[in-house]
């Protein structure tokens, strides 16, 4: 259904595709946390993008860094490097003529600094890189872990109508205990991935791809079609819809014109992920889920952005009376409640908003509120209704914090109620291949987090990461509202429901990295992982004590911060 409508947009715009298109900047911390920092230090928001709403185009990002350079911008000699090294990420769409190598490998690979090889002519541009990940550690009491990544990233245009992007990677790991345990955990899945399989002592294997196109329908409209991730909030976690899960297909529109932003997305997801501790299963059909998403923000002044969005999970199994494909939902102006009730059905809608205010060119303040089948009557009763459903973060961050130049600091809360993304089936919870489509932690916790970044030399970066979190468990035989991928009418109580109910458990995670860019984009990384889990049950506590080293290129860091 979402590849019939794609085809009948492309038949509208056709005529329309006179502008020059992008692909986007792939989701990565590091990476997102420099284009925010200048956006808060310009003081005032980017005109050619909105920052709730990632990934960016890199046209926009290299537009904005344009912008940048215009009114006398950098300050430091590491803001420089920063803006250059994002100038020449997006060298294309850049107006800085800084990206050429001065010695090219054979006359004929990397003749600029950021491709192995590019084709740049009026009506095909191509970028070829390669892509890997090397990594080794030790885990204290536990066996050592690796990464070995290998892979192939391709990006351009056509006709500079149509751009393209496609990622590819083959890869072998073993991950630290904890994640391993995370993965055997009735899930049997590898975080942020798919199809896996056994790999010799305690490893797994995978293959990740992701690829989408991108054209513009109108000046202001785009749209984009293909197999990625996507993340809504400028925290470091989403409580409506981040990268933690796997790749999905999804056919999304943005219109950003004047001070309005509106994003329609939908996408198709995979409502179970059967598999066991040797792997997923390969003989079976995983059942198909959907989920739409839309958000409207305006940029009420050049400092103060509000968004609201909905969403909603919908299929039925193949077995079940009825379609598992809503048409209604197609319509990219609706609210989507009021469908849901008007056809009777049993979808899982939530709605919220999501305010941005960046100050005195030094601050971010910066919020989510996720609201998922309350009752306001039962709010106001005080008596821990089951229903109300409610999640919520607050965050600022702080730039160049007492005046020191590139030292960065975040602080940050999210509160999740429990059972709240939890629905009937995982056909209408909020989570996509057995994994959260929000938050790692699903539901039913309160947790904390502080993120300290500097870089006292342009190519190094230092970053500390403190999360303390406290959550309520569950049990093979209680629903408690922490997994959201069980039934909510299998919870335990109607009333006196509280966040952190169930097995309390304690989750202190601390970690140290080190990143020194040797080229573009080749990083060498040193990480060292504390990482302590308390539970009333004493046989899931854990003391974890990770350290690794690792050489990357053209990829990000994989964290597991749970």
């Amino acid at each position: 259904m979402i590849k019939q409508l794609l085809s009948l947009l492309i038949a509208l715009g056709s005529t329309l595709l006179i502008h020059a298109q992008s692909t986007n900047i792939p989701l990565d911390p590091d990476y997102y946390h420099l284009i925010q920092r200048y956006e808060i230090k310009s003081g005032h928001f980017a005109s050619s993008f909105h920052s709730n709403i990632k990934p960016y185009r890199r046209s926009d990002v290299a537009e904005f860094i344009d912008t940048l350079y215009a009114t006398g911008r950098p300050d430091s000699k590491v803001d420089q490097f920063n803006l250059q090294y994002l100038a020449n990420d997006s060298w294309e769409w850049s107006k800085r003529d800084h990206n050429a190598s001065k010695k090219p490998l054979l006359k004929a690979l990397y003749k600029n600094k950021s491709d192995l090889f590019h084709v740049d002519t009026k009506d095909f541009d191509l970028h070829i890189s390669p892509v890997f990940h090397f990594g080794y550690g030790t885990e204290r009491g536990e066996s050592n872990i690796f990464t070995n990544s290998r892979g192939l990233v391709i990006r351009g245009m056509i006709s500079k109508k149509v751009g393209f992007y496609t990622y590819l990677t083959e890869n072998q790991m073993r991950f630290p205990s904890y994640v391993r345990d995370w993965i055997n955990d009735d899930r049997f899945v590898v975080p942020g991935e798919g199809f896996w399989k056994d790999f010799k002592d305690n490893g797994v294997d995978f293959f990740t791809a992701r690829g989408y196109i991108s054209f513009d329908a109108a000046k202001f409209i785009n749209i984009q079609f293909g197999h990625d991730k996507q993340f809504i909030g400028n925290g470091y976690r989403s409580l409506v819809l981040s990268d933690f899960s796997n790749n999905y297909l999804f056919l999304k529109i943005n219109t950003n014109v004047w001070r309005l932003h509106y994003s329609f997305m939908i996408s198709e997801m995979r409502a179970d992920a059967p598999g066991n501790s040797g792997g997923s299963f390969s003989s079976v059909d995983f059942p198909k889920k959907y989920l739409a998403f839309h958000r409207i923000g305006v940029n009420i002044t050049d400092q103060l952005n509000l968004g609201i969005f909905e969403t909603i999970a919908f299929g039925q199994p193949k077995d079940s009376v009825g379609t598992s494909f809503e048409l209604d939902y197609l319509n990219p102006i609706i609210f989507y409640r009021a469908i849901e009730q008007s056809g009777g059905s049993q979808d899982n809608a939530t709605f919220g908003a999501d305010v941005t205010w960046n100050f005195l060119k030094r601050f971010s303040l910066y919020g989510q509120v996720v609201l998922d089948e309350f009752l306001l009557r039962e709010v106001k009763a005080g008596d821990g209704w089951w229903g109300n459903k409610i999640a919520y973060q607050i965050g600022l961050k702080y730039i160049d914090v007492f005046g020191v130049n590139n030292l960065d600091l975040q602080l940050e809360g999210n509160f999740v109620r429990p059972y709240t993304y939890a629905h009937i089936t995982n056909f209408t919870s909020q989570s996509h291949y057995n994994q959260p489509l929000a938050h790692p932690l699903g539901a039913n916790f309160k947790e904390f987090i502080a993120i300290a970044q500097y870089q006292p030399i342009p190519r190094l970066r230092l970053s500390g990461k403190l999360v303390i979190a406290d959550y309520g468990a569950d049990t093979d035989s209680t629903n408690w509202g922490g997994n959201i991928l069980k039934s909510y009418n299998d919870r335990e109580m109607e009333f006196n429901n509280k966040i952190g109910q169930g097995v309390g458990t304690d989750l202190f995670f601390f970690d140290i990295t080190a990143s020194y860019q040797l080229k573009q984009n080749l990083f060498l990384d040193f990480n060292q992982v504390f990482r302590t889990l308390k539970s009333e049950l004493p046989e899931r506590n854990a003391d974890n004590v990770v350290t690794s080293l690792s050489i990357r290129l053209n990829i990000s860091r994989r964290e597991h911060v749970f």
